[in-house]
């Protein structure tokens, strides 16, 4: 049949199984999600399966989206488009949004309304710090952000409030602010991103005629990513699946790297457990990289204990040795890489083949620094989102009110944005009004106009009276005009009616860039003609950073290895390999969490399709002064045979002789890569050749003041100085740059 066309035995094995549990362990670039795609298509084309009665659930939006155009395409719907209200499709999405439409359809049976919203990470952190205020507790000894990520691994572990096990102090504390966050949430009809999970789990195991009902419609659920389940997504899993017991689900043990969220890939073990008449399934040839990567990463992830023994093989060849830099220091690290790229794009290759990975986001400054030194540009995945950006969340949260008044975090957002007069003091009345009627702060605000004033001036002022009134018409009227119009005409009549633009657009280069932050959000609405402003809202808040990664510029890609999670590069940089940062320090003590780091490295090795460079640094700066580091103990896993090795040493370190990265000779305008390609690259000017500070200098520095030099070196042409100085500590400097005279 045409479905299997070009598909090796182990796929077709996979795609054609019968019924039953079956378990799909799919390696790095096996082509699982064709294989999942295509099993979905055979369900549908060969098995009679109605595709009402089918469920596929991953984790991004982005990966949702590519497997509903996969299917649409398999069926004849072509690959582009909207898809999902297509004739003989299925359901396909991501746990989130699957269990976001269940539970509004199922909310009689649940504590909150049907249109709840959902609070982001920053909404929920200051409902946590509200309950925090609340309970009198400190807030530098018990940080919200710590406690939210307590409350978030209790809901995952499905943890209710009353059900929190104490053992210590903290825990105590833990499970009192968890108490009164839920009861701030529902107090807004709101749920964050664990509730989700969290209550269709509840729902399905406490009530049976609910989860019978689910249980019968789904003849075949679909599960990509399993690995990355945690126990609520697990426990959801099986009662979807508990009566017709068709559970398909396609995972890789060795790529779980996000226990820190609440991944476990132990789920994998108890599926076997739990089905134990599971049909297991091997995909172990490579479509992706050449061999000498797949045996590299082969000898690192070999090394976990436990682990099932799998070889990945390829058709595509043996390849090019990996590379293995040792350089002087992390800087000298960062502009190999950056050089490297540079000679690599002169040679033919596109400057968009690259991605440059590290352990964590803080290791991506001293790379950005040295693409800005080479007039280089990059594109930076992890770097303040687009949903996180302040114009874009006040728009938003005056799109949620408008959806439902009894949202109290957006409600304190926009309230006052732009300047109605309407400030703290005023917000805390209203709430006290708003308790003594046993509402919302918003559903009470609703009631204003009806009100007489002097039922209110005992607690407000006149001014803000008339101000919160005047603001109540405005918010029914754009609620009335979300029940028949696009959200795209609400937020129009929201950005015209309060002078969006006025107040974000100051007339500057950053306020321009905030506006057309505002119209990307406004475009992105535009697609939602036809459908509703719940859709709209639940679709935004379901974004994950994966799903904003664009794929179209050209560019270097530069990105935390945890980010790198299912995408490919023709060629691969993993940095800063070094003991402590990858495997990172925490994990020295936990053999689990050592398990996970090799994991880590494996899923970045895996990404490489042609060459692959590994680097690591001989020193690093640590405070300001440098410090030895050794190399990461991965690295000695590697086979020799595998890799070339190469050094650099403080006579050939590159570095900037003109400026430090963020000077005006070090960043001209409009960078581009043909620069690169031709050889035309900015040059580094020249600095003086001898030490003119050894160490133990006293010197002055024009701002710093006094100072004592600790180091001192040359480095490309120029003398480069740790200096510790009195008022502001350690600081490292160009000589040629820093103005300092040695004190007499």
């Amino acid at each position: 049949m045409d479905l299997l066309n070009g598909m090796n035995p182990q796929q077709k094995q996979a795609v054609t199984a019968g019924l039953g549990p079956i378990l799909v362990i799919a390696g790095p670039g096996s082509g699982k999600t064709r294989v999942l795609t295509h099993r979905i298509s055979y369900l549908l084309s060969y098995m009679g399966v109605r595709p009402y009665n089918m469920l596929a659930v991953t984790f991004t939006n982005k990966a949702a989206k590519e497997m509903e155009n996969r299917v649409a395409n398999l069926l004849g719907y072509g690959d582009e488009g909207d898809h999902s209200r297509a004739p003989n499709m299925p359901q396909v999405g991501t746990f989130h949004s699957v269990c976001a439409r269940l539970l509004r359809r199922e909310a009689e049976h649940l504590p909150f309304n049907a249109n709840f919203v959902i609070f982001d990470a920053d909404d929920q952190v200051s409902v946590v710090k509200q309950a925090l205020g609340e309970l009198n507790l400190d807030e530098k000894r018990f940080r919200a952000q710590g406690v939210h990520a307590s409350i978030s691994n209790a809901k995952n572990e499905l943890l209710l409030p009353e059900t929190y096990p104490v053992q210590n102090y903290r825990d105590d504390v833990v499970k009192k602010v968890y108490k009164r966050y839920q009861e701030l949430l529902l107090t807004s009809n709101a749920v964050d991103f664990d509730d989700l999970l969290l209550w269709t789990a509840v729902l399905l195991e406490q009530n049976t005629a609910v989860r019978e009902r689910y249980a019968r419609r789904f003849e075949h659920v679909l599960v990509d990513e399993f690995q990355d389940t945690n126990q609520a997504q697990y426990v959801l899993l099986k009662h979807l699946a508990s009566f017709h017991r068709n559970i398909y689900v396609v995972g890789d043990p060795d790529q779980s790297i996000y226990a820190w969220r609440g991944a476990d890939y132990r789920n994998l073990l108890r599926f076997e457990e739990d089905y134990t008449d599971a049909q297991v399934i091997l995909l172990e040839q490579n479509y992706r990289s050449t061999q000498m990567i797949l045996d590299v990463a082969t000898a690192i992830i070999d090394r976990n204990p436990h682990r099932k023994a799998r070889r990945l093989f390829t058709d595509r060849g043996t390849g090019r040795k990996v590379v293995l830099y040792q350089a002087y220091d992390d800087r000298a690290e960062a502009t190999y890489v950056v050089e490297t790229i540079a000679k690599l794009v002169a040679g033919g290759n596109q400057p968009g083949d690259f991605a440059v990975m590290y352990r964590t986001n803080a290791q991506s400054r001293l790379i950005e620094e040295a693409f800005l030194r080479h007039n280089l540009p990059y594109k930076l995945v992890g770097a303040q989102r687009f949903y996180g950006r302040r114009e874009v969340k006040d728009v938003i949260a005056y799109l949620r009110l408008v959806h439902n008044p009894s949202d109290e975090i957006s409600l304190n957002r926009v309230i006052n944005v732009p300047t109605r007069g309407i400030g703290d003091k005023s917000m805390a009345s209203l709430r006290q009004l708003a308790a003594k009627a046993h509402l919302a702060a918003g559903d009470f605000l609703l009631a204003l106009p009806a009100m007489d004033d002097s039922q209110l001036q005992s607690a407000l002022t006149a001014r803000a009276i008339s101000a919160m009134k005047k603001f109540v018409l405005e918010l029914r009227k754009w609620r009335s005009l979300a029940e028949k119009a696009n959200p795209a005409d609400v937020m129009d009549s929201i950005l015209e009616a309060v002078e969006y633009r006025t107040f974000i657009d100051d007339g500057t280069d950053e306020g321009q860039d905030r506006w057309d932050n505002v119209m990307e959000l406004r475009r992105l609405a535009i697609e939602y003609e036809g459908r509703t402003l719940p859709e709209f809202l639940e679709e935004i808040a379901l974004v994950s950073d994966q799903d904003t990664i664009q794929g179209s510029s050209n560019v270097p890609t530069l990105l935390t290895l945890h980010a790198a999670k299912g995408l490919e590069f023709p060629v691969v940089f993993i940095t800063g390999l070094a003991d402590g940062t990858l495997p990172h320090m925490r994990s020295f003590e936990d053999p689990d969490s050592m398990e996970e780091e090799r994991r880590l490295m494996y899923v970045g090795i895996t990404r490489a399709m042609d060459r692959l460079y590994l680097t690591c640094p001989q020193t690093r700066s640590t405070y300001g002064y440098a410090e030895p580091c050794d190399p990461s103990r991965f690295l000695e896993n590697i086979p020799n045979q595998l890799i070339d090795v190469s050094y650099s040493s403080p006579q050939n370190v590159s570095r900037p002789g003109s400026g430090g990265a963020f000077s005006s000779t070090a960043r001209p305008a409009a960078p581009t890569w043909q620069s690169a390609r031709n050889g035309t690259a900015p040059a580094q000017a020249n600095a003086p050749k001898s030490i003119q500070f050894p160490a133990g200098s006293k010197v002055v520095h024009p701002v710093w003041g006094d100072g004592m030099v600790l180091n001192s070196r040359i480095m490309d042409d120029d003398e480069t100085l740790d200096i510790f100085f009195e008022n502001v500590g350690l600081k490292r400097v160009a000589a040629s740059l820093a103005h300092l005279k040695h004190k007499t």
